[in-house]
């Protein structure tokens, strides 16, 4: 009887400690930019191997969706690939009397992609925005064949969408854009179409070619590389953010601080996004 109750103790003390260690366990929820989705997730499986108490779950939406989540209370971090607006941090302000804290994480160039049988090469910011605004229609307008160009796009809830219309189009996109669930899905269509034209992170762009972009016609052209991504020569370069409603503390802190240290650096540098140092 004794030797029974004995064991029963032991499977309890087993217990206790099994719900000791499972009450310890630390939930991360990070949620946004589908095109840092692939960047989220490296970072989340790696530092998971060796936090071992720490469960990071990343899901994409667009950073539209991630921004609502942060504001909504249903992520903890918010992934994006544009600033949050003005209206955004209102929203976050009146919920929660805090404007919210903005962490650049990795720098990208905003990627046109070419189907590689295009003859065209280099493209400036002016003939971009006349290309997404339909001004200019036919490939022959730029130094191409005599075609029509097919436009393809993200959805509104794209950060990319929002940096492109806003920072190189300057004017609403034209009705003609196909609009496409994620950058994988532009690069699959325009590896397809001859004539097709789109954009996106530059991690995404295999398989396709990468126009060479000017800020005018008597400008050089650059491609988006590391050299000219860290000086700013690229003429479509932009941060890529975390958004937390405030300053990280515990685990999310260790989070955060490990992926801006050289190890969640150099992970971005082999996804083929740049460092923001």
């Amino acid at each position: 009887m004794k030797k029974n109750k004995y064991y029963v103790a032991i499977l309890m003390i087993a217990i206790l400690l099994a719900g000791s260690s499972f009450t310890q366990e630390t939930k991360i929820t990070v949620k946004g930019s589908d095109t840092m989705v692939i960047l989220a997730q490296k970072w989340a499986e790696l530092y998971m191997k060796t936090n071992k108490s720490t469960v990071i779950q990343v899901t994409g939406g667009g950073s539209g969706v991630g921004i609502t989540a942060l504001i909504n209370g249903t992520t903890d971090i918010c992934d994006a690939s544009r600033p949050m607006k003005p209206s955004e941090i209102e929203k976050l302000k009146a919920r929660y009397n805090t404007l919210g804290v903005e962490i650049p994480c990795a720098k990208d160039g905003v990627t046109i992609f070419l189907n590689e049988a295009n003859k065209v090469n280099e493209l400036t910011l002016k003939q971009l925005s006349d290309i997404y605004t339909g001004k200019i229609r036919n490939w022959k307008e730029v130094g191409g064949d005599d075609a029509d160009i097919r436009l393809y796009g993200r959805e509104n809830s794209s950060g990319t969408y929002a940096y492109l219309r806003d920072e190189v189009v300057k004017a609403d996109y034209a009705a003609s854009v196909q609009s496409l669930p994620g950058t994988a899905a532009v690069v699959n269509a325009v590896k397809k179409d001859v004539n097709g034209i789109g954009y996106g992170g530059a991690a995404y762009a295999v398989g396709v070619k990468h126009a060479l972009v000017k800020k005018d016609a008597g400008s050089k052209a650059y491609a988006p590389t590391p050299e000219t991504i860290a000086k700013n020569e690229y003429p479509i370069t932009r941060y890529l953010y975390m958004y937390l409603r405030t300053r990280p503390s515990g685990e999310t802190k260790k989070y955060v601080d490990w992926i801006l240290g050289p190890e969640g650096q150099n992970i971005v540098t082999q996804v083929g996004y740049f460092p923001v140092r």
